[in-house]
Order: structure tokens, then C-alpha cells, then sequence
């Protein structure tokens, strides 16, 4: 099966948001996290991940800080915010409805 990219962009915010709700994270695991999620169907591109990372925290629905996890490169990571809790609560609406919208628009059975 082969999934759009334009399918998913709507939703990087989401899906980001989604595996922060899991406990905070840095860039790599997230994407590792959602490549493994989707069977190695979809993960982000470096600067697309990233680049949601920055707007995410300019808008106040993630924080970031560096990690201490001993030797080796440190890692910023990133950690959900309140403000991005009550989004991925109403983005998760949003699909709940889109969802049923699609759903009822491509099926071939009558109601």
C-alpha cells in the first residue's frame, strides 16, 4: 500500500503532537517511532520534522530543552505544552469528523 504524502501533510501536526502525548522525545525516536508505527509506510523528511518543530514551539504547543543523556552528541528534545494538549484534542475532533465526512462520501452503500 502505498500512502500520498499530500494524504498525510495536512496532519504532521497531529502526528507530531500525538507521539509527544507518549512522553517527550527527540526528533529521530519520534520519526523512528512513526516509521516502525506504519510499517515503514511514512515518516517525515529531516526539514519537514524539523521545521514543524519550530513552528509548533513559535505557536506555544511544545517547549523544547536539551537532554543530559551522558556521552555523545546532546538532544534537544521536545515535550508537549497545554495549549498543545486542547489542539491535538480538537485536531483529533477535526479527523473524527473528517473521518465520517469521507467516509459517507466514497462509500457505495445506500443509507
Amino acid at each position: 500500500m502505498s500512502i500520498s504524502s499530500d494524504t498525510l501533510r495536512g496532519h504532521t501536526d497531529t502526528i507530531i503532537l500525538t507521539q509527544l502525548m507518549r512522553g517527550d522525545n527527540y526528533g529521530y525516536e519520534i520519526n523512528k517511532t512513526i516509521r516502525q508505527r506504519t510499517g515503514g509506510q511514512y515518516d517525515f523528511k529531516e526539514a519537514t520534522l524539523y521545521t514543524a518543530f519550530k513552528r509548533l514551539e513559535q505557536n506555544g504547543l511544545i517547549s523544547s530543552y536539551w537532554g543530559e543523556d551522558g556521552p555523545g552528541a546532546r538532544r534537544r528534545y521536545y515535550a508537549i505544552t497545554d495549549e498543545g494538549r486542547r489542539r491535538w484534542e480538537e485536531n483529533c475532533r477535526d479527523w473524527q469528523t473528517t473521518r465520517a465526512l469521507l467516509d459517507a462520501l466514497i462509500s457505495l452503500e445506500d443509507e
